[in-house]
Order: C-alpha cells, then structure tokens, then sequence
C-alpha cells in the first residue's frame, strides 16, 4: 500500500474521532461539557469565548475529515483478491 494513503488514512482516523469529542463537548441548550471548563451558560452571558473557539476546532476537524475523505475516495483502490 502507497505510504501516503496510510498517511492518509491516520489523519483521516485522528479527525474522525476528534470531530467526536469536540461534538459531544458543545453545548446544548445552555448545557452541556463545554461548561465544565469554565464556560457561562449561554442564556447569562450570549456566546462565550470557550464555546466561540470550541466551534472553530470543530469546523476545522469537520474540514479536515472531509478533504481526507476527498482524498481517500480519489485515490484509495483496495487490493482486487
């Protein structure tokens, strides 16, 4: 297998479960894991800084999976056998 799909492949893996964590950390409905880390709830305070940066890491994974998946789909061909 060419070394630059398996490349591939590791960030592909590392953004899939990335973009997991960082889902699961945003809150919903003023709650949620993003206020564990000293975030406000939303309703006191509009959009805290915490919650502004968690979406753009969470963009930027979702970004990433998606351009590696690009990747993959063009040029990943499994062994035929």
């Amino acid at each position: 297998m060419n070394p630059l799909i398996v490349v591939v492949m590791i960030l592909h893996l590392a953004f899939a479960l990335g973009l997991i964590v960082f889902v699961l950390l945003h809150s919903g409905k003023g709650t949620g894991l993003s206020t564990m880390f000293g975030g406000i709830s939303s309703s006191a305070s509009g959009t805290t800084l915490i919650e502004k940066n968690l979406d753009r890491i969470t963009v930027g994974l979702a970004a990433g999976w998606a351009i590696t998946s690009l990747l993959l789909m063009v040029f990943y061909r499994p062994l035929a056998g």
